[in-house]
């Protein structure tokens, strides 16, 4: 755990035209949420806040992170942040959203799994209580042949106990 880490964003509406960030750090061991937060647009700044957020969570960082090349992951903010870690950062080729494949696949099941078999928030506040809501379906409940058919929890409770 906690070797490799990989984080992206991802688009969601609530209303009837209201649109925000959905920023998310997955530890490629299990794919577990290390983090998450909603912003209203994609920024270093948030970047950097879901990072730490994950770092806290997990009481360290990790080896490596991995990202896109999104303009909150090239900046010199996000970039000095990771150095100051002593993180490396691995960048996808331009263009190439399959060298994310872990963090796509896992935005798709949030969305087609979770996300679309809810009513459409209304609200902020709806919409953070259904990703938190969802964020947690896939820790404890999500069943996985590619975790030995465990839960991310199960799956990272046997290594760590």
């Amino acid at each position: 755990p906690n070797q490799v880490w990989v984080t992206d964003t991802t688009e969601l509406t609530y209303g009837t035209a209201n649109k925000v960030r959905l920023h998310a750090i997955l530890d490629l061991y299990g794919q577990r949420p290390a983090a998450w937060l909603i912003s209203p647009t994609e920024t270093s700044e948030a970047a950097i806040k879901v990072f730490n957020q994950a770092a806290k969570a997990s009481g360290t960082t990790p080896e490596m992170i991995h990202t896109d090349r999104g303009a909150a992951y090239t900046s010199t903010n996000y970039n000095e942040a990771l150095r100051q870690e002593k993180v490396r950062h691995s960048l996808s080729a331009p263009g190439t959203p399959a060298d994310n494949a872990v963090m796509e696949h896992w935005w798709a099941d949030f969305k087609s799994i979770w996300l679309e078999h809810r009513p459409k928030a209304q609200t902020l506040a709806e919409l953070q209580e259904q990703v938190r809501a969802g964020i947690m379906y896939f820790t404890n409940q999500f069943i996985s042949a590619k975790r030995n058919d465990q839960t991310v929890a199960e799956y990272y409770h046997d290594l760590v106990g």
